[in-house]
């Protein structure tokens, strides 16, 4: 899947609030750095950053977050 089709399909999961993604995403790509496991099955041969597993969880609609 592109890039833009994976972003995409994350701002529908953020009802296109955009400051919200990157919140979410950050969040989630500093979790996994710190060693929590990918909530996705991750494509083979791909050296996916933190960041782009968290962006595909979220398109995924994997992840749950909660607005306070």
């Amino acid at each position: 899947m592109r890039l833009e089709q994976v972003i995409s399909k994350a701002l529908e999961v953020v009802n296109g609030d955009t400051y919200l993604l990157s919140i979410v995403v950050a969040r989630r790509a500093e979790q996994l750095s710190n060693g929590d496991e990918p909530l996705i099955e991750l494509p083979k041969n791909e050296n996916l950053k933190p960041s782009d597993i968290a962006l595909f969880e979220l398109a995924e609609n994997k992840l749950e977050y909660k607005i306070i």
